[in-house]
């Protein structure tokens, strides 16, 4: 096959390895920065172009779109799709994971377990919002945060209602979700690829820490989940209509509760923690799924 790997920065351990594994398995696969390209929109011949050149015959892209530039990468994605090159994870899906209380609303709509989630855009009764989900401690979340940023521990009432206050004179976007304070600082990531977990990693937040990511300080290591984590897992993969991402979770009193569904997954910490291949599993399964003019999004809204 022909690969496009859209990304920026060709030299992130994830990107590596994606370029390892599919060179390692016979395949041709080019870096395409996907903010550098142009997209030519025109009736029966859309094209993109780069470096001055037409991009064509692709059998299949790998989207590894920023958080940051959500809009233009799923917008170069989308004129992959429009060509018949199949994407990894498709465009509409990718939006849905990024936009943090669509995600939520589509979780809950399929039944997935989460933590009780409030969404505010400005409140003069942040004590309301805190008792629609529980009252304090609650995790209040900036919606275009990403890997623990934007994300504040409302440890008392006073704490919580000052913070939503703060956000609300801010003009921000948020949401407010009860704090699983049995997790005790840990969640669980999955690798989903296809309709099966593949990997699994517990990661622990550094000492004084409540957020697990690895970008703040937190370590991982390999976790063994029970049937309900995989199958919760799987649920909000084919919710997002994702066919590789990344979901994250913690272990809550009455089940697995869901944070994130994540479609551009780091694969170092996974990798290092387990021991698995990620990135060959990766481009096995796009080996088999791989088809132009392929439309395989699962999920809706």
């Amino acid at each position: 096959m022909k690969i496009a790997l859209m990304c920026r920065n060709a030299e992130l351990y994830s990107h590596r390895r994606l370029i390892e594994a599919a060179q390692a398995r016979g395949h041709e696969i080019r870096v395409i920065n996907h903010m550098r390209c142009y997209i030519d929109i025109a009736s029966a011949r859309p094209a993109l172009h780069y470096r001055g050149e037409k991009l064509e015959g692709f059998d299949a892209v790998i989207p590894r779109i920023g958080a940051s530039v959500t809009f233009f990468g799923t917008a170069v994605l989308r004129q992959f799709e429009m060509m018949g090159v199949y994407a990894l994870n498709e465009s509409v899906a990718i939006s849905r994971s990024r936009d943090k209380l669509r995600s939520m609303q589509l979780l809950s709509r399929k039944h997935v377990g989460m933590p009780a989630t409030v969404f505010a855009h400005r409140t003069s009764d942040p004590a309301y919002v805190l008792q629609l989900m529980g009252g304090a401690p609650a995790i209040i979340k900036l919606l275009e945060g990403t890997q623990g940023k934007g994300v504040v521990l409302g440890e008392t009432q006073k704490a919580a209602e000052s913070i939503i206050q703060a956000f609300s004179s801010l003009n921000a976007q948020f949401i407010v979700q009860s704090f699983v304070k049995e997790a005790n600082g840990e969640d669980i990531r999955c690798l989903v690829i296809g309709e099966k977990v593949v990997a699994a990693m517990k990661r622990k937040g550094a000492d004084g820490d409540f957020r697990s990511n690895l970008h703040q300080g937190g370590e991982a290591s390999v976790v063994r989940i029970t049937p309900k984590e995989r199958a919760t897992a799987v649920a909000a993969a084919k919710a997002m209509g994702l066919n590789v991402c990344g979901v994250d979770m913690l272990r809550a009193a009455d089940g697995p509760a869901v944070m994130e569904v994540n479609s551009s997954p780091g694969l170092e910490g996974l990798e290092n923690a387990t021991g698995i291949d990620v990135a060959d599993r990766i481009i096995a399964h796009l080996e088999t799924v791989a088809k132009p003019h392929s439309t395989r999004t699962r999920g809706k809204g």
